[in-house]
């Protein structure tokens, strides 16, 4: 299958995962990230409003507090800028469910629990976005060292451009690698795989990675302190960070649902011979 095809069927994909969760009715699944993004700002934020009371005597206390009140505030800042991040980690379980959900309602076939294939599965997914992350820095390096040599300012270059495809795949490739992990496939074999379906993994990436990477400021949503001074500019800004943190809660759901439906078209999920109860 060409570039272009397969990333057409990717895009393709999008649709129908929208039309397979309005007649599947899977709608509450867009709740469980919407409320874990709030729980892990809401948490950063009573860590930065905790009030701490010095009770130091010497400099030896002074250094240590000082120290305990760095650490805080870093975990603070990391809960509340980085919660839609932190909440793809968490959902793992959730999104790998939702991908085995998706295929028993195409296929009928349906896989047994079971905890040693599970922790093997969870050691292969570490190894996997371990080297992910390390290829994609890999290639960031790559290309700015080019554009910091051709332009003044890298980020203006061109090629620099090129940075954000090499996310939207690896980001698919996460996406698609749930499917192969049921599929058996070892690590080098999804590897493979995903290279030769590169238009796939790309377009599954893209439309994910514009929704999730949307500058949403939860903070917009719990502070209405400037309300009396400018009501209209209060509101309108809650409204544009509510649209924003939903569709920042949606994507996970509705990337993971689309790869499943793309996978099942291309390789056939129902002749997986690692399932159980497969359809006739």
């Amino acid at each position: 299958m060409s570039f272009i095809k397969n990333l057409f069927f990717g895009y393709r994909a999008y649709f129908q995962a929208i039309k397979f969760i309005r007649k599947h009715k899977l709608y509450w699944y867009f709740a469980i990230p919407a409320v874990l993004m709030l729980g892990i700002y809401g948490l950063g934020d009573l860590i930065r409003h905790h009030n701490i009371r010095p009770d130091v005597d010497n400099m030896n206390e002074i250094v240590w507090y000082m120290v305990y009140l760095m650490i805080e505030i870093s975990i603070a800042i990391l809960l509340m800028k980085f919660a839609k991040y932190l909440v793809v980690v968490l959902l793992s379980p959730l999104l790998s469910n939702l991908s085995m959900k998706t295929e028993k309602i195409l296929t009928g076939n349906t896989y047994p629990f079971n905890i040693k294939q599970l922790v093997s599965d969870v050691k292969r997914a570490l190894r996997i976005v371990i080297r992910n992350i390390m290829w994609e820095y890999f290639f960031f390096l790559i290309i700015f060292i080019v554009s910091y040599f051709g332009w003044e300012d890298p980020q203006k270059s061109p090629i620099f451009y090129l940075t954000f495809v090499i996310g939207f795949f690896y980001y698919g490739f996460g996406f698609l690698d749930y499917i192969n992990e049921r599929r058996r496939l070892n690590m080098d074999e999804s590897i493979m795989f995903v290279r030769k379906n590169r238009g796939l993994a790309i377009a599954i990436g893209s439309v994910y990675s514009i929704m999730i990477l949307v500058p949403v400021d939860l903070s917009a949503l719990f502070y209405w302190s400037n309300f009396y001074n400018a009501p209209l500019e209060t509101i309108g800004s809650f409204s544009l960070h509510l649209l924003l943190w939903l569709c920042a809660s949606i994507a996970p759901v509705l990337a993971i649902i689309a790869a499943t439906l793309a996978m099942n078209d291309l390789v056939d999920l129902s002749k997986n011979e690692y399932a159980e109860n497969q359809s006739e």
